[in-house]
């Protein structure tokens, strides 16, 4: 495998930053596809790909969401042109015939195990969820990761009757620069890592 160019590596991580304005650019649904498409292809345990994603466009679907938003949510949610709502489904294993076929007894390896089920669908949902965010920087979208709402809003208004559970929210779009707050500092390696 070939090491990215900076260029690259500016545009997933230097440089790309948690957008809080929008401007007024539309997303159109085959861009949506594209970031999708590529998101996964992220490896997952198992390959279960648990993640599911309603990509809210409308007026009517934001409409929607707002009652579940933070205060400090509303207004950034509103402007952006999409709001991915990044769920998990906890029915996962239903498609590993598919997903998984050389192992024709993976199914079975998280039926009756509801633990085992929910760490499963939010840790790789969650994996997935960061692709995504990757996936829509690399395709010159800005990212807007939320957790600010009330799960339980979400999963009635979007998911009753499924086995989909809300898991963060992202705005994507074209961000306003203008809105930004100042680069945050991050740990260095020593004050986050160790080598053993």
């Amino acid at each position: 495998m070939k090491r990215l160019d900076e260029t690259a590596l500016d545009l997933l991580f230097r440089e790309a930053r948690s957008q809080n304005g929008w401007r007024p650019e539309p997303v159109p649904e085959a861009l949506l596809r594209e970031v999708y498409d590529l998101a996964r292809m992220g490896p997952t345990s198992a390959n279960c790909s648990p993640m599911r994603i309603v990509f809210v466009t409308t007026e009517a679907g934001k409409r929607k969401l707002e009652p579940a938003l933070s205060d400090g949510n509303k207004r950034k949610t509103a402007a952006a042109p999409v709001t991915a709502i990044v769920a998990y489904d906890l029915a996962f294993y239903d498609a590993l015939p598919k997903l998984f076929p050389h192992e024709p007894d993976a199914r079975n390896w998280f039926t009756g195990s509801e633990a085992h089920i929910q760490t499963t669908a939010m840790r790789n949902g969650t994996l997935q969820g960061a692709y995504l965010m990757l996936a829509a920087r690399a395709f010159g979208l800005d990212c807007g990761p939320m957790s600010g709402f009330d799960h339980a809003t979400v999963d009635e208004t979007f998911f009753a009757g499924t086995t989909w559970r809300s898991n963060f929210l992202c705005n994507l779009g074209y961000g306003d620069p203008a809105a930004l707050f100042g680069r945050l500092p991050r740990l260095s390696f020593e004050e986050a890592c160790r080598i053993a």
